[in-house]
């Protein structure tokens, strides 16, 4: 449990540092941000693939677990839709592209929408980190924060220039998204709390957690790397997190 503890609060802690470098660079390239973020893309990529999907369809004996596998990814991904449905996409409200007109309160109620967005993405995240601890592999494990922990750098860095563009003091502002990193830390501790009081429900659970990272990917990260004329060099970056993943996956295996 300890470890557990230590990967959640990692996870989140690099919201945290992502916030830090955002305070430092205040003014970040679209081109910068793209790759990095899609490099992010391909670590979550094959974090879920090989941390979750795949390990789903090796637990358990039964001929129904292709099913279940199945059921698990789409029910993680219609999880996620269903959130999107209450909150704005964040590549709508990234603060980067803010309209001219509507007064400071109005720029601000949106900024703060779209940390929302952000937290709320964050609690399915992490949770596929906490079910991972669940097969017992703690190299696939970890293989799967790290993944996650990789994409909530730039998360934390693009979420500081809006709040502080909209009039939120610097202590306010890292305080929103300290807040952030939170929820991933607690969905990393639920996470792997679900699948250590029942492990049948770990194939699904597996799946589940693989299903919301692949909605994440494809519904927002790969939109917004390609919607500022980046998307050659986001695409080699996808390739580049996806591959370094695979060496890892298979120097730990």
């Amino acid at each position: 449990m300890d470890m557990v503890l230590w990967t959640a609060l990692g996870v989140g802690g690099a919201t945290v540092i992502g916030a830090v470098l955002g305070f430092v660079f205040k003014k970040i390239s679209h081109r910068f941000s793209d790759i990095v973020l899609s490099f992010a893309a391909g670590v979550m990529l094959a974090a879920a693939v090989l941390g979750l999907i795949i390990p789903s369809l090796s637990y358990g004996k039964s001929p129904w677990n292709l099913l279940v596998t199945i059921a698990g990814v789409f029910a993680g991904a219609l999880c996620l839709n269903g959130m999107d449905k209450l909150v704005p996409h964040l590549h709508k409200l990234s603060g980067v592209d803010q309209e001219k007109h509507g007064g400071q309160t109005d720029k601000l109620n949106k900024v703060l929408l779209f940390v929302m967005a952000i937290a709320i993405h964050n609690l399915p995240e992490g949770i596929a980190a906490g079910v991972g601890f669940g097969t017992g592999n703690t190299g696939e494990a970890f293989t799967i924060a790290a993944g996650i922990a990789l994409q909530n750098i730039p998360e934390g860095m693009v979420i500081i220039g809006p709040m502080l563009a909209a009039g939120m003091t610097r202590g306010r502002t890292f305080t929103a998204a300290l807040m952030t990193g939170l929820v991933e830390v607690l969905g990393t501790i639920v996470g792997y709390l679900a699948v250590s009081v029942s492990t049948a429900v770990l194939p699904f659970a597996l799946a589940f957690a693989g299903g919301t990272m692949l909605y994440v990917i494809s519904d927002e990260m790969i939109p917004e790397t390609h919607a500022h004329g980046s998307e050659r060099g986001a695409t080699y970056a996808l390739l580049a997190g996806f591959c370094l993943m695979l060496v890892m996956d298979h120097l730990l295996g």
